[in-house]
């Protein structure tokens, strides 16, 4: 973490990778307000918090200000699909829609980077942290596989789609089960949150609704388990084995 205003600020000028920055409530000053504003104009994830919460996390003279640092180093998912298309290979992307519990985070990367996804996608508000509960959770698979944030997932998507990539929403509304939808080619899978599934807006964009089939009771599965079944039909229908 990083404590202090004009601290956060350079380390925001320096190209850190920040998770989130903290701002306490109750304090409100110019070089806040300067902060809040460069934040915002930089792409940097920030929130209001307790004076509580701020104090919880560390003992020392913050100023109303923390930055927690990203564990990865977040990358430009326009490079990654360029760099994959001009080495004549078809993108294969993971998008999770407000995945916060970060042990379902970790394991879906650790199953994500061993069937071969380029880079996951994630929403810059509402995800989970990616702490070092992540990589461990991700047994190391983070070192590895790409992470992308974007401030408007739904802009992001109709993107990938003008470029070719057909969007999978793997979600119990589907019409289709998910071992009868062509998944080779250009392929992006969208998972959705643990309370409520992949969000409608998103649905909307996506050109394919995949359900998986279950027979049992429950009629439910694991964010991360969904994850790992969905990966694993792509990488047999594309014969990557």
């Amino acid at each position: 973490m990083i404590y202090g205003t004009r601290a956060v600020m350079e380390a925001i000028r320096a190209g850190r990778d920040i998770e989130n920055i903290l701002i306490q409530k109750d304090v409100r000053n110019e070089l806040i307000n300067d902060l809040i504003d460069f934040a915002r104009k930089q792409g940097v994830p920030f929130s209001f918090a307790p004076a509580q919460k701020l104090a919880g996390l560390t003992g020392k003279n913050h100023q109303g200000v923390i930055a927690v640092l990203a564990s990865v180093h977040f990358e430009s998912l326009e490079n990654i699909v360029h760099r994959v298309f001009s080495e004549g290979k078809d993108p294969f992307l993971l998008i999770l829609d407000r995945v916060t519990d970060v042990r379902n985070f970790g394991a879906i990367v650790r199953t994500a980077e061993t069937a071969g996804i380029h880079a996951i996608l994630i929403p810059e508000k509402g995800s989970a942290p990616i702490s070092a509960d992540a990589m461990k959770t991700s047994a190391g698979a983070l070192n590895f596989l790409p992470v992308c944030r974007t401030k408007n997932l739904k802009q992001t998507l109709r993107e990938l789609k003008n470029s070719g990539i057909k969007l999978v929403a793997c979600t119990e509304k589907g019409a289709e089960i998910l071992y009868k939808i062509d998944l080779n080619g250009p392929l992006a899978i969208i998972m959705g949150s643990e309370e409520d599934g992949i969000s409608t807006e998103i649905l909307r964009e996506a050109d394919d609704l995949a359900k998986i089939p279950m027979t049992g009771k429950i009629h439910s599965l694991n964010v991360s388990v969904a994850a790992g079944i969905a990966l694993y039909e792509a990488v047999r229908q594309k014969g990557e084995y």
